[in-house]
């Protein structure tokens, strides 16, 4: 790798999200052969915002909430990316999600670039009178920064469709008039788009379809792992059993559940949804989470957090295909492993690149003012991720590399090429 390269990059700890994110960056441009001074712009986020946000509480005290937001890129377009409020949340987190959905919008080659947002708080513990008003002061903090033509959030960890319908109208407010393409992933009533939701489970589920295809897997007879049951696990699960894969293994904050002959995935999901825990669910064996991920099968999707699959446990990981619905699931010193296993990764930037293509198809049908039915979302849905995979598939076969530095290598090569292009404004 070019000294270059090397002069700016920190000692890496495996469970820095950023870090970890930052060290195949600096792979995939010493492959490219990147030019220094556009790889020192690449390297940094563009932007990074602070907030200090007053909220009254139901009791009348106040209390001060950290929060974030990190534009990383504009090269290409609007930043775009999500808002997510945990207790978990730090600054090096929201700095690493930014930068994947920099690469993540030009691995699908749609006009973004990455940003993200992240609030500091335990929304279980808040009232939703408490959320809006943390919301509202979010969004009047972020007047200046954030719109269809700057950067355009969306829901991610803990936010949802009435979130994004209180950024919407905080914003709105402040314009004086109504402004749908400032947020995706908003309800249809108001702007949103069909097939919002489902559009990262059905994103995985298509980039499976491919790889089952490149290896000759029949998928009736495909043995499925997904780590996670909320809206990008759940759905997933729901529809790759529905399309006939056999989902053995499923598990959600609560617990982990196993059965080798395929869990009714559907039922489970009910259960779920009436009990908020799988607690208590007799049609499957309970078993740990650590060893759901080494469950024998031939598609492992983790789609739950950051930093499941590590050095630690890279090694027991028994999948053909790596599958990664989550951001960040498995950790760069882990790709080694994974890679020496020969496991066909295909890495999160592509994988679950289906939702914010759809908040790209979002924010234009709220421009135009003119919107689509399921079906035309979903054909153009498929279009992309199917073109997509069979790009990053062509990148690894071109320059003898992973899926995962080859997914880097496509991304990166894209965003320098567009600021290349336009040059830098001094």
């Amino acid at each position: 790798m070019p000294s270059a390269f090397v002069d700016d990059a920190k000692e890496i700890k495996e469970e820095n999200p950023f870090e970890s994110m930052m060290q195949r960056f600096d792979e995939a441009a010493g492959r490219l052969n990147l030019d220094p001074n556009i790889y020192k712009i690449l390297r940094w986020p563009n932007r990074e915002i602070t907030l200090y946000i007053p909220v009254m509480m139901d009791d009348g005290n106040y209390q001060v909430f950290t929060g974030y937001r990190v534009q990383h890129n504009f090269a290409r377009g609007p930043a775009k990316g999500g808002l997510r409020y945990s207790p978990d949340v730090s600054l090096d987190e929201v700095r690493a999600l930014a930068a994947w959905m920099t690469w993540k919008c030009a691995v699908v080659n749609i006009p973004f670039g990455g940003a993200k947002g992240g609030i500091i708080c335990d929304p279980r513990e808040m009232s939703p009178i408490e959320l809006e008003r943390l919301t509202r002061r979010y969004t009047a903090e972020l007047l200046d920064f954030i719109g269809p033509e700057k950067d355009v959030p969306a829901p991610d960890m803990n936010t949802n469709e009435q979130v994004m319908a209180w950024m919407m109208d905080t914003y709105s407010m402040h314009a004086r008039h109504t402004v749908t393409a400032v947020v995706t992933g908003k309800p249809i009533e108001i702007g949103g788009s069909r097939g919002r939701k489902e559009a990262t489970g059905r994103g995985l589920l298509f980039v499976c379809n491919e790889a089952c295809k490149k290896f000759g897997f029949r998928i009736n007879d495909t043995r499925v792992v997904i780590q996670g049951a909320g809206n990008v696990g759940g759905t997933a699960a729901l529809l790759m059993h529905q399309e006939g894969y056999k989902v053995i293994g499923i598990a959600d904050i609560t617990g982990s559940l196993f059965n080798s002959r395929g869990l009714d995935v559907p039922g489970l999901l009910a259960y779920l949804k009436e009990h908020k825990t799988v607690e208590g669910y007799s049609e499957a064996e309970h078993i740990s989470t650590a060893d759901l991920l080494e469950l024998e099968c031939e598609i492992l999707l983790p789609a739950a957090t950051e930093n499941q699959i590590t050095k630690q446990n890279a090694d027991r990981i028994r999948c053909r295909i790596l599958a990664e619905g989550a951001n960040g699931p498995t950790t760069a010193d882990a790709d080694e492993i994974v890679s020496a296993k020969n496991i066909f990764v295909i890495p999160d930037i592509l994988a679950n690149a289906g939702g914010v293509t759809v908040s790209y198809f979002e924010w234009v049908q709220d421009r135009m003012g003119f919107f689509w039915n399921e079906n035309t979302v979903n054909t153009r849905l498929h279009e992309i991720m199917v073109s997509s995979f069979h790009d990053v598939v062509g990148f690894a076969d071109k320059y003898r590399v992973n899926t995962r530095l080859a997914a880097y290598m496509l991304a990166i090569d894209r965003v320098a090429y567009d600021t290349r292009l336009r040059g830098i404004y001094a």
